[in-house]
């Protein structure tokens, strides 16, 4: 069970990058988004939901493996987080990759409440859902972008 765990908190083995590691983490998101755009809207919502759930569980365990709650190995919430950033919209390699820079530039800035999630909740919910939060500023970002690319 602790190798399932691990395996699913580093993203198959994307967290143990040695540089950047959320950055590498987030590379899982581009294949799963490749797939989730395809679902009607209702299912890619509830596909992502399960694994909002999945994945403060998998974090908070993930933590106290490693003996630290936010250890830079765990990277499912960067995955989450990214699929707040290009939920809903059609797969493009626009749209991916510029979700990805978004949600990276947000992910590391930690704009309010971000930076109270990861600061004050020191178990897997904190350590997820500063990133949801950096998904949301990225998805606005991405929206406002595309709509100006046009």
């Amino acid at each position: 069970m602790r190798r399932f765990i691990l395996c699913l908190a580093s993203n198959a083995g994307l967290g143990y990058s040695p540089l950047a590691s959320g950055t590498v983490g987030t590379l899982a998101g581009l294949p799963v988004f490749y797939l989730l755009a395809r679902l009607p809207a209702p299912l890619y919502l509830l596909t992502w939901t399960a694994l909002l759930f999945l994945s403060f569980w998998v974090a908070g365990l993930a933590g106290r493996i490693y003996g630290e709650p936010d250890d830079g190995r765990i990277v499912i919430d960067e995955l989450v987080g990214y699929l707040v950033t290009v939920a809903l919209l059609p797969f493009s390699w626009t749209s991916a990759l510029l979700g990805f820079l978004f949600f990276r530039l947000f992910d590391i800035v930690k704009l309010p409440p971000a930076r109270w999630f990861d600061r004050q909740l020191k178990n897997g919910y904190g350590v997820v859902l500063d990133d949801v939060v950096a998904g949301l500023y990225g998805a606005l970002a991405l929206r406002l972008t595309l709509h100006w690319l046009g």
